[in-house]
């Protein structure tokens, strides 16, 4: 009888209208919402209030001048990018870079939290974890002088790729077929612990009662891991993957500006050091937010187009 009447009003409250069920939720948890509002304001004002600046894009931007007075001059800021003879080494660039990273990258934090998850000493597994964490939260100018001197004509890394027999002669970050996988790599010691918590996190969801089951049966821990383990965190991974792709052509300028040097343009220069140069170094505004609206659009393309294959595939998408 109670089961009756809780699907009854249940099936009522589905067919309310949008907004009175967000009324009603407010009304029935009023501190919910109110801890909702600083989240709310934060993308109000920092994300949707600037996006009228993008109009520049399509104008000739002059610096003092009211936005709505500067002269509009159509897509000729995105011709320009097009016809600019950096054009291809950005987009190639920045497409080698994103693609190494999600290759090489994406699967490491997944592996870290399965072995993490299989640790039996606590002490031992929170040890790792803090290890593992703390490269996230050393500030990125310091990791980059770090990366410059391992890499660097006397540093580690240098030295111990030239006993395997390469005489580079000089640091690594001078020589362009070197620095994607410098970049890459240091990515990864960054960002592997940080990413391994949202799967730690899934690993928790997952039914210990089914490794009960499977033990019983005879499976070890691999067969466990492959049948259980991985199939129970897989709409976490797609998540993460979607979201990932989303980001394909947002490799940051920040670590890229502390790393590259005129003498790797050849292979560093990307998308976003290519905004800042033209914007900050150049000052040309109305060019630098034409690029940076081009990156944005082709970003929510791939996002899109993500989202779709894997919802079509095994049902798992962010809407």
């Amino acid at each position: 009888m109670q089961t009756s009447t809780r699907l009854k009003r249940d099936a009522k409250y589905t067919s309310m209208p949008f907004y009175i069920r967000i009324w009603r939720d407010i009304v029935h948890s009023p501190g919910l919402y109110i801890m909702l509002l600083p989240v709310l304001a934060f993308y109000i004002l920092f994300c949707y209030k600037p996006m009228y600046g993008a109009l520049i894009a399509f104008m000739d931007f002059q610096p003092g001048v009211p936005i709505f007075q500067n002269s509009w001059v159509g897509f000729s800021n995105f011709v320009d990018f097009f016809q600019d003879r950096s054009f291809f080494r950005v987009i190639k660039n920045t497409l080698v870079i994103s693609i190494s990273s999600i290759i090489s990258g994406f699967p490491v934090p997944i592996i870290l939290a399965l072995l993490i998850n299989e640790l039996r000493s606590r002490l031992y597994s929170r040890l790792v974890q803090t290890v593992s964490y703390l490269p996230h939260f050393i500030s990125l100018v310091v990791i980059c002088g770090l990366i410059r001197d391992f890499t660097g004509g006397n540093g580690i890394v240098t030295r111990f790729i030239q006993i395997l027999g390469s005489d580079i002669g000089t640091s690594l970050l001078m020589k362009p077929s070197y620095f994607v996988p410098v970049y890459v790599i240091s990515g990864i010691w960054q960002e592997a612990g940080y990413g391994s918590i949202i799967y730690l996190a899934a690993l928790t969801g997952i039914s210990h009662e089914l490794y009960e089951a499977a033990t019983i049966d005879g499976a070890s821990r691999w067969k466990q891991t492959i049948h259980i383990t991985l199939p129970g965190i897989l709409p976490t991974i797609v998540i993460m993957l979607i979201l990932r792709m989303g980001n394909m052509m947002n490799v940051g300028f920040e670590k890229i500006i502390l790393l590259y040097n005129p003498q790797i343009y050849e292979t560093a220069d990307v998308i976003s050091s290519f905004v800042y140069r033209k914007g900050l170094q150049e000052f040309n505004f109305s060019f630098s937010t034409a690029v940076g609206l081009f990156n944005s659009a082709i970003n929510f393309a791939i996002l899109l187009a993500a989202n779709s294959i894997s919802k079509r595939v095994n049902e798992t998408s962010l809407w």
